[in-house]
């Protein structure tokens, strides 16, 4: 379940943004509550919190609610700079320069750094087919300073942009680097990334619930949200995604409000 045929390329982008609507939410409902809780029933239970290990969709969802990318594709699929804050390109698009924004930071407070990112890229390398095509064609990756970092081809490369912003199966996530030299093939355990929630893993439940809260360090970028692309804008306090496998439980749970929202649409039947 690596890259698809282009034949189903709309299909996965569609279904993309549908799966991705509970965490829009989260970032655009406003309420005047002392805490604000989201509470969220997902396609599938969260088993793995690796995005480079599993190509599970409910991983990469959860990726996507505490990671940020380099780049995001915006709604007319076209690569927007996220952590990046400017890049440039020789005439021959041969080499690469990349500056990250400043003041982004991990969840733990450390800063984020060019080493941080190459570290990211080459682990997810190892395992994404578009990836994997990217380091074949590069000659070097290496860092510059603490925000910028240098990618050197051998041969053109026509989708660089395009890789970098990759949305799905394996979408490329900035890690800290003690978490991407973990070998590829074997899963994570440290949580810790830079987006606009934390993953509270003392409360992670597999089978029952996974818990996510509000980053208050992180900062936005200023341009409004389009897809994946733009200001990542928080205002509810906290997101529980609660594992409810039978559709008729799930539909009685939205109806009590005991859940906010589902990702998949109960059967008729259910109804």
């Amino acid at each position: 379940m690596r890259d698809r045929p282009a034949g189903h390329r709309g299909r996965l982008i569609r279904g993309l943004a549908g799966v991705l609507a509970a965490a829009s939410l989260a970032m655009t409902v406003a309420s005047a509550a002392a805490q604000t809780v989201l509470r969220f029933v997902p396609q599938a239970d969260l088993k793995s919190v690796d995005p480079v290990w599993t190509t599970a969709y409910v991983t990469r969802n959860h990726a996507y609610m505490i990671y940020d990318q380099l780049f995001g594709l915006d709604s007319k699929l076209r690569p927007q700079p996220q952590m990046v804050e400017s890049w440039t390109a020789t005439p021959d698009k041969m080499r690469w320069e990349f500056t990250l924004r400043a003041g982004l930071k991990w969840h733990d407070g450390a800063p984020v750094t060019a080493e941080d990112c190459v570290a990211s890229i080459r682990r997810w390398g190892a395992r994404d087919v578009l990836g994997n095509r990217l380091l074949a064609a590069t000659e070097a990756l290496e860092v510059i300073d603490a925000q910028r970092f240098r990618l050197t081809l051998k041969q053109p490369f026509g989708q660089v942009l395009e890789a970098l912003a990759k949305p799905s199966n394996n979408p490329l996530f900035m890690m800290p680097k003690r978490v991407a030299q973990t070998d590829p093939f074997k899963q994570i355990d440290d949580t810790t990334g830079s987006g606009p929630f934390k993953f509270v893993r003392a409360e992670w439940v597999p089978g029952g619930k996974a818990v996510y809260v509000k980053n208050t360090d992180y900062k936005p970028r200023s341009e409004p949200a389009d897809f994946l692309s733009g200001g990542k804008v928080v205002n509810v306090d906290r997101v529980e995604w609660m594992s409810v496998p039978d559709a008729a439980v799930a539909m009685a749970a939205l109806g009590t409000g005991e859940v906010d929202w589902l990702e998949v649409p109960a059967p008729t039947w259910c109804r």
